[in-house]
């Protein structure tokens, strides 16, 4: 569990120098949910911004697999100090997963985007954003999960 969590704070702090000053953008594009509003968020980068933008897409096609082992390993180390349902192990299992699959549609989608403006539509606009806020929410809903496990467990020991 160490060795991927370790993983993933290198991971997640190499994506944010990359991204440099332009990381909020990454989380306004997830959510931006019409066309419009995309592309204000990417005619609002000059060409340096919209570099470090893209630089960051890179690393992230590895970030994903990085923070699912991570949850899942978590995961799988809290079912073993408590006892947890099949339910919720396979859960625990599943769901990591399914959000790092989210996150490489989401990666795919806005690299594309960056070079084909074109193609930026309401509809499209709102799969991807609604895919992004899924991949947040299975994430994190994950990591609430497993961080309240694990207190219990901490305080229990006392």
């Amino acid at each position: 569990m160490a060795l991927w969590t370790t993983a993933f704070v290198v991971s997640q702090a190499n994506i944010a120098r990359l991204l440099g000053p332009v990381a909020p953008k990454v989380l306004e594009v997830q959510t931006a949910f019409s066309a419009r509003r995309y592309v204000e968020i990417l005619d609002s980068m000059d060409d340096e911004a919209t570099a470090r933008f893209r630089s960051h897409y890179y690393p992230d096609f590895v970030h994903p697999a990085i923070y699912a082992m991570a949850l899942r390993s978590a995961g799988t180390r809290l079912g073993e100090r408590v006892p947890l349902s099949p339910a919720t192990r396979r859960a625990l299992a599943v769901v990591p997963v399914l959000s790092a699959a989210g996150d490489y549609v989401e990666n795919v989608v806005g690299l594309h985007f960056l070079d084909h403006r074109d193609r930026i539509t309401d509809s499209r606009v709102r799969a991807a954003s609604t895919v992004s806020i899924a991949k947040w929410v299975l994430a994190l809903g994950t990591l609430g999960y497993l961080s309240q496990g694990f207190v219990r467990v901490w305080v229990s020991r006392k």
